[in-house]
This record gives C-alpha cells, sequence and structure tokens, in this order.
C-alpha cells in the first residue's frame, strides 16, 4: 500500500499549491483592498447593483461591533432559513427519497452545523435529507458560511493597516467574497471533477441493473459542483454519507490529490493576502513556514501510525494486518495519497473523509486531534490564519516580556487588550471541548441502542473527537460505532458549541483588529522583533506547538495515548 508513486503524487500536490498560493494571495488582497482585480469590468457594476439593494455602499465602513452585528444578522438568517427548510423538507419539492422533515433538535444540529462552516451531519444523506435540502438548501451555506470566515479575516487584517478605528464593510466583504472568488473558482472546480468522472446531473435517482438480478436505485445529483465548493469553502459535508471515500464523488487517485489542492488552495494564500494587505511581502513566509512544519510532521507522524499494525485489534481472529493498515484505508488511493487528503483535510478544518477514521490507529487518531486543538495550521478559510494571528500576537507579547522590550507587530503595540481578546479566543476552544464532554460521559448521555455505555479509552476518544471537531468547525466525525451520537443531548450541546466555537472567535478577531486600527505606526527601533525571519517562523511554531500540547495533553492521555500504551 505504501506506493512511491503516490508519495510523489502527494508531494507534487503540495508544491503546486505552494506555488500557486502567492497568486491567489495577491487577488484576496486585491479584492478585500478594493484595488484592480481581474473581473472588475463585469462584476463591478453588478456589485454596484446589489450595493444598492442593500442600502450600503464600500465607503461605509463599520467598526468591530457594528461588523459583527452584521455577521450575526446575516448569519442569523441563514439558520433561520436552514431550520426552517429542514423541519419541512418532506413537503417541499423535489424529494423523490421520501424523506419526513427533521425533528427539532436534529434542525437545530444540522442549522447550526452548515451556518458555522462545520458541515458536521447527525443523519444520513441519501435517506434523512431531502433532494431539495441536498441541492437547494445546503449549497446557500456552502457559499455563505465560508465568504463570512474570508470576510472576518480581510476585516482583522486592514485593523494592521489602518488608523481610524474600523474595518471596513462586510456586506461589501461578503460580496466581493462570493461573487469573485468562491463562486469563480468552484465553477472551474466543478467542470474539472466533472472531466475526472464525477458526476453532474439534476437526475435524482438512477436504476441500474446489477449482475446479481433485480433493480437498485443509484442517488444522483450535482456532484461534482456540491464537491467543489465543500471542499474550496473548507466545509467538508460530503453530497453521500460516505463523503470522498464514495467512488462517485472521489472516483480515482487523481480525483484525490485535486480535492487535496482544492483544500488547501484558500487556507495558504490567506498569509500571502495578508502580506498584500498590509503592504510588506515577506511577512507571509514565517506564516506559511509555520504552517508547513506543523502539517508536514502530521503527515508524517499519521503515515507512521498507518503503515504500522494497530495494537489495539492484535490478536483478533482472522484480521491479518501486513504493510499497509487495512481497516478504514481506501485502497483506491494508496496509503500517502489517502493519508495527504485525510491529514490536510483535518488540519485545514475541512472535514471531509476519504477512510473511516473511527477505525484507524490511536496514534492516527491523536495527529487528526492535534489539527484540530491548533485550529491554524492552516486551519479553515479566513478564521484558520485569523487564529495563527492571535497565537502570533501572544507569542510576540510573550517574547517581548522574556527579553524586555515593549512588544509590537508591524510598528504597533501589541497591548492588554490585545492579549485578553486573542487568549480568551484560545482558552474558549478547550472549554467548548471538556465542559460538554464531561457531562455527557458523567450523566450518562454516551449510549448505545438506547442502553448507557461504559466509557472506554476509544469511546471516550469518541466523545472527545465529536466536541473538538465541533467547536473547530471541522465536520469530521470518529464516532460511527462508538455511540450514537443522534439524540437530544449531542444534538442540542453540538449545536451550541459550534454556534460558540464560530462566533465567538471570530468577535474577538474583530476587536484585536479594531484595536490595532486605532493606533499609529511607529518606526521600528533596535529592540524591534523581526517576524520575517526564520527564527521568527521556528519560534511561532513551536509556540503554538507547546501551547496547543499543554491545554490538551490529559485529554489525550485519557484517550488515544491510554489505547497505545
Amino acid at each position: 500500500m505504501f506506493d512511491l508513486q503516490s508519495l510523489w503524487g502527494v508531494g507534487l500536490t503540495l508544491l503546486v499549491a505552494i506555488a500557486v498560493a502567492p497568486f491567489v494571495g495577491d487577488y484576496l488582497s486585491r479584492v478585500y483592498t478594493n484595488r484592480p482585480a481581474f473581473g472588475d469590468v463585469l462584476l463591478g457594476p453588478v456589485e454596484r447593483g446589489i450595493y444598492r439593494l442593500l442600502g450600503t455602499s464600500p465607503r461605509r465602513s463599520m467598526p468591530a461591533r457594528e461588523y459583527m452585528a452584521a455577521v450575526l444578522l446575516v448569519n442569523g438568517a441563514l439558520w433561520g432559513f436552514l431550520f426552517l427548510f429542514l423541519l419541512q423538507q418532506g413537503a417541499i419539492p423535489p424529494d423523490p427519497t421520501g424523506a419526513p422533515g427533521m425533528g427539532w433538535t436534529l434542525a437545530f444540529h444540522s442549522a447550526s452545523s452548515f451556518t458555522t462552516n462545520t458541515d458536521f451531519t447527525h443523519f444520513t444523506n441519501e435517506t434523512q435529507l431531502s433532494e431539495a435540502a441536498l441541492t437547494i438548501a445546503w449549497p446557500v451555506a456552502l457559499f455563505l458560511s465560508p465568504a463570512t470566515g474570508l470576510a472576518a479575516f480581510a476585516a482583522m487584517v486592514r485593523g494592521f493597516a489602518r488608523r481610524d478605528g474600523t474595518l471596513g464593510n462586510f456586506y461589501v466583504d461578503l460580496v466581493r467574497t462570493v461573487g469573485r472568488v468562491l463562486l469563480p473558482i468552484s465553477v472551474v472546480g466543478a467542470l474539472l471533477f466533472v472531466a475526472m468522472g464525477v458526476p453532474e446531473t439534476l437526475r435524482g435517482l438512477l436504476e441500474v441493473h446489477p449482475l446479481l438480478g433485480g433493480t437498485q436505485p443509484i442517488f444522483l445529483g450535482p456532484v461534482a459542483s456540491f464537491q467543489s465548493i465543500s471542499l474550496l469553502g473548507t466545509n467538508g459535508g460530503g453530497f453521500y454519507s460516505a463523503n470522498m471515500a464514495s467512488p462517485l464523488a472521489n472516483p480515482s487517485a487523481v480525483s484525490n490529490l485535486y480535492g487535496t489542492f482544492l483544500m488547501l488552495l484558500l487556507p495558504i494564500s490567506t498569509p500571502f493576502a495578508f502580506a498584500g494587505i498590509v503592504r510588506r511581502r515577506s511577512e507571509a513566509w514565517p506564516y506559511l513556514g509555520t504552517v508547513l512544519i506543523v502539517l508536514l510532521v502530521a503527515l508524517a507522524l499519521f503515515l507512521f501510525y498507518q503503515a504500522a499494525a494497530n495494537p489495539a485489534l492484535l490478536g483478533i481472529p482472522g484480521l491479518v494486518q501486513g504493510t499497509g493498515y487495512p481497516v478504514g484505508q481506501e485502497l483506491r488511493f494508496g496509503l500517502p495519497g489517502a493519508s495527504a487528503f485525510q491529514v490536510v483535510s483535518v488540519y485545514a478544518n475541512v472535514g471531509a473523509n476519504n477512510m473511516a477514521i473511527g477505525a484507524i490507529s490511536p496514534g492516527a487518531q491523536m495527529v487528526l486531534l492535534f489539527g484540530m486543538f491548533t485550529q491554524s495550521t492552516p486551519g479553515g478559510a479566513g478564521t484558520g490564519f485569523g487564529m495563527l494571528l492571535l497565537f502570533a500576537v501572544l507569542a510576540i507579547f510573550v517574547g517581548g516580556l522574556m527579553v524586555g522590550r515593549t512588544p509590537e507587530y508591524l510598528g504597533k503595540k501589541i497591548e492588554t487588550g490585545h492579549v485578553k481578546w486573542s487568549a480568551l479566543a484560545l482558552l474558549l476552544h478547550p472549554a467548548l471541548i471538556l465542559v460538554p464532554a464531561v457531562v455527557a460521559v458523567v450523566g450518562g448521555f454516551v449510549v448505545v441502542d438506547g442502553a448507557t455505555l461504559a466509557v472506554s479509552a476509544h469511546t471516550f476518544t469518541a466523545v472527545v473527537y465529536e466536541f473538538t471537531s465541533e467547536s473547530a468547525n471541522n465536520g469530521s466525525a470518529l464516532s460511527a460505532g462508538a455511540f450514537n451520537d443522534t439524540t437530544p443531548f449531542f444534538n442540542l450541546a453540538g449545536g451550541v458549541v459550534m454556534l460558540l466555537g464560530r462566533f465567538v472567535p471570530i468577535y474577538a478577531m474583530l476587536r484585536v483588529g479594531e484595536m490595532f486600527s486605532r493606533q499609529r505606526p511607529n518606526p521600528p527601533g533596535p529592540g524591534t522583533l523581526k517576524t520575517a525571519s526564520g527564527t521568527f517562523t521556528v519560534y511561532l511554531a513551536l509556540f503554538l506547538i507547546v501551547t496547543s500540547a499543554l491545554l490538551f495533553l490529559p485529554i489525550l492521555a485519557m484517550g488515544p495515548l491510554a489505547q497505545i500504551l
């Protein structure tokens, strides 16, 4: 399974993504600073018409609270639309599968999931989601939720370049993100998926005749376009419940590598967009270097654990573990190709699966958990880099204290307010994981077939993974078979965790950006920390790793580490 050809394909995919990122980042910086960019002649008049309908203008710039109010207004409307649609989906055509309306707790979880760019599903697409919900309601969220994250990123970064205390206009950022970034790239991505054999049709069901006789319905639809925006926008929800392990959604090793490229494209382009907005090109490389250090180490560790026999399954009669871990692995992609997709998916907060991660080795599960702990290597579209900037603010503050210098970044001082909001965003994450996980385990909410389950290390890992994925707005799931998460408790607790895990950090990013936007930059002095350097890259990577490890090591000790040892 560990074929060198697949490994070379992974390396080439990463190199292509890194080579393209500066150009995409430069385009993003132009979009978010209203500088001349590709498509101005065609899209400019359309955007101005939309602004008039919305009663806004690019000249109307908002402070953090007003910007956040606009974020909540748009996303609240999206949540309400999804919630009502899913409640009544059985009465909305087309619905060839006959899926009934969802119960209110499941609709609450699903609406929260799609609104927050998480796309964590407690249902089976083919039987519990109507065709209208899958092709009309959900795709609206596939565009608006990543557009919200990218808009929040743009607003925060503008704070480093402005002096008037404002961050831009959310409605303008949203319109430009959808029309100039997500829509054109996803259309091209869908066409390439079609060329690779992914279906794209409005036909709902196709009756086929298997070799053994009878008929079998195959669920079809606009799979290529759905998967394209799902991966590009770091949404991760699949057209099929099997997600990217389905041969219809991911037919070959080539489409698997292309999906990996799509997931990386926006997250690793945002450092260059940041550098373009602040007009300091060299500032992009330390962030890209930090992301690559963590990501490549994670991929190497994941391959190591996957290529070895799983100690938890030793001694099971009839299960032969040779080179390459056989259980849960999709053989079509090869071990390197499948592993690279899964690691990139989780570390970029996409959450798409091309293997059964509930069956992979505990060490590999631990690697995936760490990617969700950091939320920033590279993290989701926009918000991932925003979290990385918060890590950088704390790292520079600590570094300044260690050398006795006033901490500053890009000529602006890092003050108490910056540290408080950055710390809030980082500390909220473990709280949103630990509190509901403890309640679930101690309160007897971990059940299988209606009976309370004795919690083992594996089950504890599954519960922690569930809330980690929801808090990080990731969407990947490990719990299949471990416990029943389609219950009122997990629906409601998970929905609340996703909403808090999404919008509180966004507000923290906006407040940090606003505080920087009220300062005038000072010229660098002899004690100024040089952030555009290899030293700062290594320091930031180590700071991020050590901080995340200190926050979450007890969880790992009780879950995957207990299984390994």
